[in-house]
């Protein structure tokens, strides 16, 4: 009886040896295609999909394959198609905004879907040549490969703007404990433990028992960290925010879902916003603080447009504030006009109470960079490019906490979405997915903003045109939602925030202390073999 455990050990060591030998001894198109394969797998990992294990077959497999690469450009290729596959599945659907005005914007189509993929994956090709340069066997090859795609992780979220779309973290959207880790290092860190994680599992192919053990040491890793997020989410307590008076913030999010394609056309625009006023004047069981609309929900000039403005007031209920998503434009000294992507805020009497215009604008999308040389429009209804705002502000209007602006995309980053001067108690992410349709756009970004909660341990409000809008806890628990494509609003009261987390406090300096201890452990593993 002894002797069957070791036995199956075996022969399950025994069958991953053979696969990684499979695909060492690959070559030439067949090494290019599998990694092509193994890269479009990968991608499911992230929702809507989900499917968060193939990350553990899949980057061993790369790795297999870079350890057979016979020279450099081999395998600075075999990276780059894994790479590839991976975003061409992970962003197909960016593609789905040039449709929205297919005549205008056909040449754009192969860029955002073959395009943009190509240029991210430059950089996780770098990585593998590198790792191959270095030495990509043992567990010290997939220690470096899981470092360097962090690193590159690191570069295509920080340089040119920045873009931190699907950070390997994401991938526990379905699994809220191990979540939960976000408030103490952050989505780049739970990206770190995700990928060592993951690519260590080839040291299970290995003879060596130090590099088994480091495989079942990174499994254990992430055991735990699980266990530590169930036990913070089973004594976190479900608590509201409340006025000075003491009784409850209750707030309506208003999701339209108007098609983008009909809602900038001039027949439908006074039809749209009677809809967004029939929607926000709908009797509520409780009083209302706030009715909140999402960006540009409104294609009027709200803030110089005095006729809808007061329309508008007439509808809401006095003692409301309507917080919306609106297109503003101001002159400078010069007399030349700059349009902003806005959140302005309104009272009862259709005074303008708050103001935030988005910092971190759309490249493409809300401005074409190189301007001089480059000069088509922007996919932006206008076409014209937006000026950005000063950067992370916290507002306060009448009846509700203080309150972290996010337009669209703002709330993907990191780090920034707050005024560290001046700390809010909530985030408010108003956003237009409807661009992307039912693609996995919208289910991305929604899993996106849901971990800035955690993070910052602060609930965050999002009304968006076609979904997905929530209320989401500082723990990340959904309170309250509206799915993508439905129209409808949420009546519901604003969750409590928390003290300020580890990670706000900290930012990314524990995440560089463990990513420098594995870079210790991948030179001893080195030295070793």
């Amino acid at each position: 009886m002894a002797e069957m455990p070791v036995a199956g050990r075996s022969f399950a060591a025994a069958q991953l040896t053979r696969f990684a030998e499979a695909l060492r001894q690959a070559s030439g198109w067949r090494r290019v295609g599998l990694a092509f394969v193994f890269g479009l797998i990968a991608a499911l990992a992230f929702p809507p999909v989900g499917l968060f294990p193939v990350l553990w077959f899949c980057f061993p497999a790369l790795l297999f394959l870079l350890q057979g690469a016979p020279d450099k450009r081999s395998a600075f290729i075999t990276g780059w198609c894994f790479a590839f596959g991976y975003f061409l599945v992970g962003l197909y659907w960016i593609a789905a905004a040039m449709f929205v005005d297919i005549r205008q914007f056909w040449w754009a189509v192969p860029l955002a879907v073959a395009g943009l993929p190509a240029f991210l994956a430059i950089y996780y090709a770098l990585v593998t040549l590198i790792v191959w340069r270095i030495g990509a066997r043992g567990l010290s090859g997939a220690l470096l490969l899981a470092l360097g795609w962090f690193l590159a992780d690191e570069a295509r979220g920080h340089l040119l703007t920045g873009f931190p779309w699907n950070l390997e973290g994401y991938v526990w959207d379905l699994v809220l404990p191990m979540l939960q880790s976000a408030s103490v290092i952050g989505i780049y860190g739970l990206t770190l433990v995700t990928l060592i994680s993951a690519a260590s599992m080839a040291g299970l192919s290995e003879a060596s028992r130090s590099a088994r053990a480091a495989v079942f040491f990174n499994l254990a890793l992430l055991t735990g960290v699980a266990a530590w997020g169930e036990y913070r989410l089973t004594h976190a307590p479900l608590s509201l925010a409340t006025t000075d008076s003491g009784a409850n913030v209750r707030l309506r999010v208003v999701q339209p879902n108007i098609d983008q394609s009909m809602k900038w056309k001039q027949d439908e625009q006074e039809k749209n916003f009677r809809h967004l006023l029939e929607l926000s004047s709908a009797p509520a069981v409780k009083p209302l603080n706030a009715i909140i609309w999402p960006e540009t929900a409104s294609t009027f000039y709200l803030a110089e447009d005095l006729d809808h403005r007061y329309e508008l007031a007439s509808r809401i209920p006095a003692a409301a504030t309507l917080l919306t998503g609106v297109i503003r434009r101001d002159a400078d000294e010069s007399g030349r006009l700059h349009y902003y992507n806005s959140l302005l805020g309104f009272d009862g009497a259709a005074h303008i109470t708050a103001q935030y215009d988005k910092a971190h604008l759309v490249p493409f999308g809300e401005y074409i960079p190189f301007r001089r040389i480059l000069k088509f429009s922007t996919l932006a209804a206008l076409g014209i490019d937006f000026t950005p705002g000063e950067g992370p502000q916290t507002l306060s209007v009448f009846g509700l906490p203080p309150f972290s602006p996010l337009i669209c995309y703002e709330a993907i980053f990191s780090d920034e979405v707050t005024d560290r001067r001046n700390r809010p108690q909530f985030l408010l992410n108003v956003t237009n997915d409807g661009w992307y349709g039912h693609t996995a756009g919208p289910y991305q970004h929604y899993a996106s903003v849901r971990v800035r909660a955690i993070e910052e341990g602060l609930p965050l409000v999002r009304s968006a045109n076609t979904g997905i809008s929530a209320v989401i806890d500082a723990y990340g628990r959904v309170r309250a939602h509206i799915g993508l494509g439905i129209s409808g609003v949420i009546d519901t009261d604003l969750p409590t925030f928390l003290p300020p987390t580890f990670f706000t406090h900290s930012g990314e300096l524990v995440i560089w202390i463990f990513f420098a201890i594995y870079v210790l452990v991948a030179v001893l593993f080195r030295r070793k073999r």
